[in-house]
């Protein structure tokens, strides 16, 4: 069995960087967080968020860290090719590859137990997180943060007029702004531009057919295979999905309808629901947020025990 940490061993985590995959001579990379007692160890991966516009792998929520150091579990933070310049299918299948390297890497490089693995991701990560699940071999379970189980609902493929309250973004300045060469992970300024562009996405509604090249409301049997909602079988992996009520950038319904269907077939499921929660659950309770976060956490102990 892997051996657990202590609670004051989060600091002990051993970070490394990997190539997963190199593409037209663009390196995709995954940290690897090792906990000191790391033989047999169970496998959890987080997935990070940004719209699949920006974002990067080192943005791993500290409970999942401490998570891993303390439970003794291998924890690995995944980066992935950023839209516009990849479309959906090049991050899917980068999502794939990186699943498979960490199958393979992470018992002959670590020791690991990957048939103890679970993904877990926010957002848009919450979003790839589900897609994993429909994958083969699939994850042992999922963990889901304000994530979205479709890509044509109405939300995203018209004008958000939330996002509209602010003022517009120039169409020259949102291009400019994301430039032409692949990214693998948004830092810094580069984030912040992508961060107008995602903007610029939501505020003229064009969100969808940017980041998969198709066309919602004429394409829905092309986007089809890209929205877990509609794939889920009776083999969907188990899975926790924590969202808020008021969120303003993924409507809670997202993961109010992926429970109908995994209910519908017969797929264990829990949605954790905050009331007045935002993205993210900022508005929320706070007493309540730390309940979900720690029924997210247990989740997570019972499926990687």
């Amino acid at each position: 069995l892997c051996v657990s940490g202590q609670a004051s061993d989060a600091a002990k985590l051993v970070k490394s960087t990997h190539a997963y995959k190199k593409i037209d001579g663009v390196k995709i990379e995954v940290d690897a967080y090792t906990p000191s007692a790391k033989k047999n160890c169970p496998v959890l991966v987080w997935i990070h968020g940004g719209a699949l516009i920006s974002g990067n792998r080192e943005q791993v929520p500290q409970r999942l860290r401490e998570l891993a150091a303390t439970e003794g579990y291998l924890l690995f933070s995944i980066d992935y090719r950023l839209a516009p310049q990849a479309k959906l299918h090049e991050i899917i299948s980068d999502l794939d590859d990186a699943l498979a390297w960490i199958r393979l890497e992470g018992r002959r490089k670590f020791g690991a137990d990957v048939s103890r693995l679970v993904v877990s991701g926010g957002s848009a990560g919450g979003y790839l997180t589900m897609m994993s699940g429909t994958m083969k071999p699939a994850p042992k379970a999922l963990v889901t943060y304000w994530g979205y189980g479709s890509l044509d609902a109405e939300w995203y493929a018209k004008p958000s007029e939330h996002y509209r309250k602010a003022p517009l973004v120039p169409k020259e300045e949102a291009w400019k702004g994301v430039g032409e060469q692949i990214s693998t992970g948004a830092f810094g300024a580069e984030a912040q531009k992508r961060g107008r562009f995602y903007l610029f996405c939501r505020q003229q509604g064009i969100w969808p057919k940017v980041v998969s090249g198709f066309e919602p409301g004429k394409d829905r049997d092309k986007i089809t295979p890209y929205c877990p909602v509609r794939n889920i079988t009776p083999s969907y992996p188990p899975i926790v999905m924590v969202h808020g009520t008021a969120d303003t950038d993924v409507p809670y319904y997202e993961s109010a309808n992926m429970a109908i269907e995994l209910q519908r077939h017969g797929v264990r499921h829990e949605l954790l629901t905050i009331p007045s929660g935002g993205h993210g659950l900022g508005g929320g309770n706070p007493k309540l947020i730390e309940w979900a976060h720690g029924k997210a956490l247990d989740f997570i102990r019972e499926q990687l025990r």
